[in-house]
């Protein structure tokens, strides 16, 4: 029996147990250079759920969708109504602009049987070189299997990445040399992708530039520089989520910044340009893209790919509070899923202590799931799929596995899972895979 690629692939995250993550080859991905020795030792003993054991299959279509949203997205953005939405909501530094796009924009979607979902838009998203690294360490105990998948955007992604902060630095300082980055995080090592802190160190000492990874509070700001431990910083690889640098400990980043005296990405101009969570608001209405002189046809996309999103004002609270089950309800400043709550398990102390920042109100799109095999059980786990995407391109698709309201990577057998799309599903049968 035969079957199209959609109806392939939510058999195979159903049923297949044919693909496995090699654990052996993941530790000697990510154990190739001397920066990196004891990184699969750290991610074995102290984050056990990083990576899930298996992947998530996908329908290239589905690829290409999620694609022509993040395209029509940036038709969006470009427009001169969001960009003056987009300032209203934000505060003044956000407006400094010196160039740089934002490397690691994540496009994060629920599958749905309208297609992929847009459930929100981050910045400086977290996991793509680990990613990277996962997606080669997969092993198909099939050989019918493996030659009729692939992994998605793996090839020569590495130097992508690199070549990605190369034109971040090109495009706010020209033909300079960059050759100093700072990978700047609050007590990086505790923080919980600090492993990848360590990869990006080594990808970038192997292109030839000196990198460091720097806490936000040893920086200083003097003499036209951004300076760690003396060495002046060129470039700032940004994984706070202090997204407009208003904590005291970050005045010197955020002073350099302003000068123009250092190359920060992603940046405070780059998150109110894309991961505002209300900006899902104006995502999702018709008449407002409309109105912006948005083309229909995208328009049409975004009302088939954008759940409708709404501010929760306060002359609306008791309606939501009483719908509350049809909605998902996110911070406007969130992330990582902290202060989130999926309506139908709201209380009523939660939902009070709403009431002290903006909130939006998101359509609850249910996840698909991904069944996996623990302790020969079949467990079913949530899944989301996040595009690493660079100026509207995406670099990397990976895939999130878990229990509960929000990815946690606490999960047994759930975390960051590769992606494979079949190659030519008609070829095959899936009564022989599943």
């Amino acid at each position: 029996m035969s079957v199209d690629a959609i109806e392939l692939a939510e058999a195979l995250n159903r049923s297949c147990h044919c693909i496995a993550i090699d654990h052996a080859k993941l530790e000697r991905a990510l154990e190739t250079g001397p920066l990196s020795a004891g990184v699969y030792a750290t991610i074995h003993r102290d984050r056990p759920h990083l990576f899930s054991a298996a992947p998530v299959f996908l329908a290239p279509q589905h690829l290409e969708q999620m694609q022509a949203v993040i395209r029509a997205i940036e038709d969006v953005v470009r427009t001169d109504g969001f960009r003056a939405w987009a300032a209203a909501l934000a505060p003044e530094i956000s407006r400094v602009d010196h160039g740089p796009r934002g490397v690691f924009l994540g496009y994060d979607f629920h599958l749905a049987d309208a297609g992929p979902q847009l459930i929100e838009i981050n910045t400086n998203a977290g996991g793509a070189l680990l990613n990277a690294t996962l997606a080669r360490a997969q092993e198909a105990c099939c050989r019918e299997v493996e030659a009729q998948f692939r992994t998605a955007q793996i090839d020569a992604v590495e130097e992508r990445f690199v070549a990605m902060f190369r034109e971040e630095w090109r495009r706010q300082r020209g033909g300079a040399p960059l050759a100093t980055v700072a990978i700047v995080d609050d007590a990086p090592a505790e923080q919980f992708l600090y492993p990848e802190f360590i990869l990006f160190q080594q990808l970038f000492e192997r292109a030839g530039l000196r990198a460091r990874i720097v806490d936000a509070v040893a920086l200083a700001h003097h003499d036209g520089a951004l300076w760690a431990d003396r060495v002046r910083i060129d470039l700032v690889y940004n994984r706070l989520t202090d997204f407009h640098f208003s904590a005291a400990s970050h005045a010197a980043l955020r002073a350099a910044y302003e000068h123009g005296d250092v190359v920060v990405t992603p940046n405070p101009q780059a998150y109110t340009r894309y991961a505002d969570k209300r900006h899902l608001i104006a995502l999702s209405d018709p008449g407002r893209l409309r109105a912006w002189g948005v083309g229909e046809d995208v328009i049409a996309l975004l009302a088939a790919s954008v759940p409708p999103t709404f501010a929760v004002e306060p002359e609306r609270r008791d309606e939501f509070w009483r719908d509350r089950k049809r909605y998902f309800f996110k911070p406007a400043d969130g992330y990582a899923g902290r202060a989130a709550y999926r309506g139908d398990k709201l209380t009523r102390t939660a939902w009070e202590g709403t009431a002290a920042r903006p909130y939006v109100a998101q359509r609850v799109v249910p996840p698909s799931e991904r069944t996996i095999r623990i302790d020969n059980r079949e467990v079913p786990l949530k899944l989301d799929i996040r595009n690493y995407v660079y100026d509207a391109e995406v670099q990397l698709v990976a895939a999130r596995l878990y229990q509960g309201q929000t990815t946690n990577f606490r999960t047994g057998g759930g975390g960051f899972a590769p992606v494979f799309t079949a190659n030519d599903p008609q070829l095959l049968p899936v009564d022989a895979l599943v």
